[in-house]
């Protein structure tokens, strides 16, 4: 293994410190609770917005912390749920008079220390939700979930509550936007090199250099098959009709698209894939009204990509093109 790392076990808080260090005006790290949080927080006169999850999917989530997204992250370690106090903690760092809605993808780990915290800062008298996000078309009820996993898609849930917190919405309000955001979003990923967290120091799983894992999740989970490398026309197929019919997305809609990077994978290539997609759904009329092209969701060094589609309309499109300022200047 080949890494950037000191202790492996201290990658994570180097890498938040190093994170807070480069935006001083904008964001402040809490190394106890290995927390995240925008410098001005809390807002009483909005609802705070908290995402949580395992490190290693840079630049989600730590790195969407900012005006019109999210107002804090809690990091656990690569992989891993964070725990239940640090969740609290950042509730109560973020505690708002309209409230504090906490975002976490659908993985057994983090639901279960989400939902101990809401209960938790609950009974402390902080007026909190949860949204789960399940955007993953790839498996549903597996060792890792129960439904289907939240994957890249978090972005758009994110970017939409966001936009409505800035614009002073209510928590009942945000909500609902979150569930419509979450319900109009389907993703599908694949894998050509699996992901090496810096604590085991090999590849998560073993696979051949002519072999692909379809379906692949975020932590290196299995997909929906292993099968032999074909071209990148027919991988954009596989993942685009496996998405299509599922919500279904039909001719005359327009949509979103995201192809996103896995952690490995140059942009030239998610470039290429991205117009594979555009001539696709082109040819399905299905038009393209917000486009993103890039390293959104990871899993860490993987080589692979997953490509996300949305259902737009009035309301989704004009909060997903609201001005955002975050570290990692994407939207």
């Amino acid at each position: 293994m080949k890494k950037f790392i000191n202790d492996p076990q201290a990658f994570v808080p180097e890498m938040l410190q190093g994170l807070a260090l480069a935006n001083p005006d904008t964001l402040t790290y809490v190394p106890e609770f290995n927390l995240i949080l925008r410098a001005d927080a809390p807002h009483h006169d909005r609802v705070s917005i908290i995402q949580g999850s395992g490190s290693g999917h840079e630049p989600a989530h730590v790195m969407l912390v900012g005006d019109g997204m999210l107002d804090g992250a809690c990091p656990g370690d690569v992989f891993a749920a964070p725990p239940t106090e640090y969740v609290l903690e950042a509730a109560r760092r973020l505690a708002s008079d309209k409230g504090v809605l906490l975002l976490v993808n659908n993985y057994t780990g983090d639901k279960m220390a989400f939902e101990m915290a809401e209960e938790l800062a609950d009974a402390e008298g902080i007026k909190v939700r949860t949204l789960f996000i399940n955007d993953d078309v790839a498996v549903e009820d597996s060792l890792y979930t129960i439904g289907r996993r939240g994957v890249a898609g978090n972005f758009f849930v994110i970017k939409a509550v966001g936009a409505a917190a800035a614009a002073g919405a209510d928590l009942d309000e945000i909500v609902r936007i979150g569930e419509k955001v979450n319900a109009a979003t389907r993703t599908m990923g694949v894998a050509l090199t699996a992901c090496t967290p810096p604590a085991k120091g090999t590849p998560l799983f073993d696979i051949g250099d002519d072999e692909m894992e379809v379906g692949v999740g975020i932590h290196g989970e299995p997909g929906r098959r292993r099968t032999t490398m074909t071209s990148a026309n027919e991988i954009v197929d596989e993942l685009l009709e496996a998405i299509i019919p599922d919500l279904p997305f039909s001719s005359g809609d327009d949509v979103a698209l995201m192809v996103n990077g896995l952690g490995g994978t140059p942009i030239s290539e998610l470039y290429l894939l991205y117009g594979i997609a555009h001539a696709r759904l082109a040819e399905k009329g299905i038009s393209i009204g917000r486009n993103y092209v890039g390293s959104y969701c990871t899993a860490l060094d993987m080589v692979g990509t997953s490509v996300t589609l949305v259902k737009l309309d009035d309301e989704i499109r004009s909060l997903l093109e609201a001005p955002a300022h975050i570290p990692v200047r994407i939207f």
